[in-house]
């Protein structure tokens, strides 16, 4: 009679095989007794989650691609992934039956709906007697370890975010995974005996429900290229050293950063990896950049977010946001359906959203120009309804980042300078003055001379028919103003910030004037001495 007991590790975030502690644990401790232990990773695809999930095209090719690749590695080291079809509390109710299981490991999460999941199986995972261990490895730094750091709160500030994990100790990155000894296969369950194929890696068909929105596969998913890809960006140390985020170009036709997020995102790449093969750099190169602007500030910000998002679970909503300004945002469809289609008749915005569309990434601060835009720049259409755009289009969409850095550009939490607005014309004109990178993205005004390719309603009727584009005709005019409305929206944030300010004090305890302090002390010390003598 087989009395092995299976443990499995449950792939969630971190699809890697390196410096992965949850998977570690289960190989090391199925090699330590191998007539124990069948080993099994898995990764739950939950039909009904795919159809509720806001997630565009690309990023479910590159969810596929990471899979396989995360297939091919574990093989590497005797063993592979199931592919478990379900919802979680489904597969784990029979898994753990049917496979005997005696562990469970997996990678601690911070979102709401992954924090209900996550207690739900934990739940049938005591029920039957399984044993749990989790472990926080898909950041840097443990947000809760921050949080209790920082006297219960996390901080508001990045310099003070800094401050408090100066103090906390990162541990070293994993080295390189053993292989399992016992390469013995565990015994097919039913599904597998009527279906050998039953927990194959998905298809590109079976996530990817509208293939004609499949751009460029510019970014492939998965652990090996992310490795690829960092290799590549840190071999050039003294770009590294000097890497400053503002100096980089939002509109370059080619990546002007090193475009790692979409692999951070997944856990492709070990954040801690990355900061300990950074680090390493930096103590070489005594001369560097420092955070915020730096590459290791980058990584800092990611940290920032994630922290911020673990105290607070709407975090992603400004309707009971702890950190997010209350402002009365309009609803305008026609405008939001412009911006998030790349029709607002300002080349530069439209050229970064149809790059977004194709290509799942778009710079930092291109994200910047087209955030400040819809929000309080020029369209005051709530920064709710990016995030939403940005949800379903981006590859490293990432649910503590995507929030923060929307609250952050609308200023509605952490960056109050609301009267500093991104120009849709002067900004893209700063790193491509020549329009490159508009005539790549919005081919309808290839043909615009520089002097007029920013802001083709300058250009004579007769100047855009010789140039093949007439405006409301071939290209939108501009749905607004800049000139004025950024200017309305600046007074519009005035006054949001005023009322909130209001709001605020009345809401916090009145303090006693010092003189009122006084006096009452006073009473108090003669109440005293009265007391006394009788």
């Amino acid at each position: 009679m087989d009395t092995k007991t299976t443990l499995i590790h449950w792939f969630r975030k971190g699809l890697r095989v390196h410096d992965n502690p949850a998977l570690n644990l289960i190989i090391t401790k199925a090699n330590s007794e191998p007539t124990k232990y069948y080993v099994r990773p898995i990764f739950i695809l939950d039909a009904a989650l795919i159809q509720w999930l806001r997630v565009g095209a690309n990023r479910w090719r590159f969810l596929q691609q990471t899979l396989v690749d995360l297939d091919a590695n574990l093989r590497k080291v005797n063993t592979q992934l199931y592919v478990v079809r379900g919802t979680p509390a489904a597969v784990f109710s029979r898994i753990i039956k049917d496979w005997r299981v005696s562990l469970l490991t997996y990678e601690t999460d911070i979102e709401p709906y992954a924090l209900k999941r996550d207690a739900d199986v934990q739940r049938l995972a005591k029920e039957a007697g399984v044993k749990v261990e989790t472990f926080c490895t898909h950041t840097i730094y443990n947000p809760e370890l921050v949080i209790q750091r920082n006297g219960g709160s996390a901080p508001l500030t990045y310099q003070k975010f800094l401050s408090v994990i100066e103090k906390i100790k990162v541990p070293p990155a994993l080295g390189k995974l053993d292989s399992l000894i016992d390469v013995q296969p565990p015994p097919k369950d039913a599904l597998e005996l009527e279906n050998a194929n039953c927990y194959a890696c998905p298809t590109i068909d079976e996530l990817v429900k509208r293939p004609e929105e499949l751009g460029a596969n510019k970014f492939p998913g998965g652990e090996t290229e992310a490795l690829r890809r960092m290799n590549a960006a840190l071999s050039d140390e003294s770009w590294v050293a000097a890497f400053e985020k503002p100096n980089t170009a939002p509109n370059s036709l080619d990546p002007s950063t090193t475009v790692l997020s979409p692999y951070l995102k997944f856990g492709c790449l070990s954040a801690r990896l990355f900061h300990q093969r950074l680090m390493d750099i930096l103590k070489r190169h005594p001369k560097h950049s420092k955070p915020p602007v730096s590459l290791h500030g980058q990584l800092l910000w990611r940290e920032f977010y994630y922290t911020a998002a673990a105290s607070e679970t709407n975090f992603d909503r400004m309707l009971g946001n702890k950190f997010c300004m209350q402002i009365p945002w309009e609803i305008n469809e026609e405008h939001l359906t412009a911006w998030t289609h790349g029709r607002t008749g300002y080349p530069f915005i439209d050229a970064i959203m149809r790059q977004l569309r194709q290509e799942g990434w778009i710079h930092h601060l291109a994200r910047h120009a087209v955030a400040c835009f819809l929000t309080r720049g020029d369209l005051w259409i709530s920064w709710e309804e990016g995030q939403k755009v940005f949800e379903e289009l981006l590859l490293d969409q990432d649910w503590a980042l995507n929030a923060g850095n929307w609250m952050w550009l609308s200023a509605s939490a952490f960056f109050y300078q609301y009267f500093r607005v991104y120009s849709p014309v002067a900004f893209g004109k700063k790193t491509d003055p020549t329009g490159a990178y508009i005539r790549k993205y919005v081919p309808e005004l290839a043909k615009y001379p520089a002097g007029c390719i920013y802001e083709p309603w300058k250009a004579a009727l007769s100047a855009q028919r010789e140039y093949g584009c007439v405006l409301g005709k071939d290209y939108p005019h501009r749905i607004v103003k800049h000139e004025i409305v950024h200017k309305e929206n600046i007074k519009r944030m005035t006054a949001a910030y005023k009322v909130n300010r209001e709001v605020k004090e009345a809401k916090s305890p009145k303090k006693e004037s010092s003189k009122g302090k006084r006096k009452q002390a006073g009473t108090s010390a003669q109440s005293t001495k009265k007391k006394q003598r009788t």
